[in-house]
């Protein structure tokens, strides 16, 4: 195992614009080489063999220094995000890093990109919980998809790793946010969203759940699915969870005449941003929404970054009404 106290690869990159969680200042807690205890098909990066350790490992005090130059030169920052080329639940300084950060962050939040895995680890599951925010990743919940999407090292069991997502929901004070990524004819089943929306209504207090698909060349020959599919998706999951489509892959095609009726069905049985019904609906149908959002009908909900149309409570009483 090697400390390393300084790197040609830069530890901190960005900012980053992200819609979903503000001016995003990055810190890759693995610069120089893919260190992952995951294999997904779809990521972005080259296949790697999976370890359940870093072992080229980057100093908190390289870091630090880093962050803090990088904080000095930009200051219109939302979130200091901590991710890697691989697993950054991974890095063995976590916690002591996060203190740190901690100290020189002002009025900036942490966030986390997981892949969850680790969760099963008492101490990261403790250090998770200090987070202002965190993102886990959960593709499939069944052990066969689960093992084919995202090749998890050896000793990885789904069912216990789906127990911890649980649990760290119900303990987590942060804002949580849960993201799936489905990839053609592997975990788009009605039966593989199913069992998904089994494990995601028994978590808590989740700020929001971001579905996607590829959108970059993947490290295998796999393939995403279109916008208007995870439209469809979207609608199988329970109507209380708090799905958004994250992705815009082909929406373009999938624009249609609404009427009002419809608008207000569509927005009834699930919260879209302004981007979904751009993509949804036509000039005409568009021109409906905003007389409906003028006359009261529908009220914009802002959830974190993003804002959703939702029926106003006015409506939703009328319509129980009748």
């Amino acid at each position: 195992m090697s400390v390393i106290e300084s790197v040609e690869n830069k530890t901190i990159f960005g900012p980053i614009r992200s819609r979903r969680f503000g001016n995003s200042l990055g810190i890759d807690l693995s610069p120089a080489v893919k260190q992952c205890n995951f294999d997904c098909l779809y990521c972005e990066l080259a296949p790697a063999a999976t370890v359940d350790k870093q072992t080229d490992i980057v100093s908190v005090q390289t870091i630090i220094k880093d962050l803090k130059t990088a904080l000095a030169e930009h200051h219109n920052i939302d979130v200091i995000t901590l991710t890697a080329n691989g697993e950054p639940t991974l890095y063995p300084y976590l916690d002591e890093l996060i203190a740190e950060i901690d100290k020189i962050k002002d009025d900036k939040e942490i966030l986390i990109l997981t892949n969850s895995a680790t969760l099963a680890d008492e101490k990261v599951f403790h250090t998770l919980l200090k987070l202002d925010q965190v993102k886990l990743s959960l593709d499939a919940v069944t052990p066969e998809t689960f093992k084919k999407i995202d090749r998890p090292h050896n000793g990885i069991d789904i069912d216990a790793l789906t127990c911890k997502v649980e649990e760290f929901s119900k303990k987590f004070a942060g804002k949580l946010y849960i993201e799936i990524l489905f990839v053609y004819g592997l975990n788009d089943t009605k039966e593989e969203v199913k069992a998904l929306n089994e494990v995601l209504k028994k978590l808590q207090r989740v700020e929001r759940i971001d579905i996607g698909t590829i959108d970059r060349p993947p490290a295998y020959p796999v393939q995403g699915i279109s916008y208007s599919e995870l439209f469809d998706i979207a609608h199988m999951f329970d109507a209380s969870l708090p799905i958004h489509i994250a992705s815009r892959v082909h929406a373009e095609s999938c624009q249609s005449s609404y009427s009002d009726e419809e608008i207000i069905n569509t927005l009834d049985k699930r919260p879209l941003t302004f981007d979904d019904t751009a993509l949804l609906f036509d000039e005409a149908s568009q021109e409906r929404l905003k007389k409906l959002i003028e006359a009261g009908d529908i009220s914009i909900n802002k959830v974190g970054n993003l804002e959703f149309l939702v029926l106003s409570r006015n409506l939703k009483r009328k319509r129980q009404k009748s």
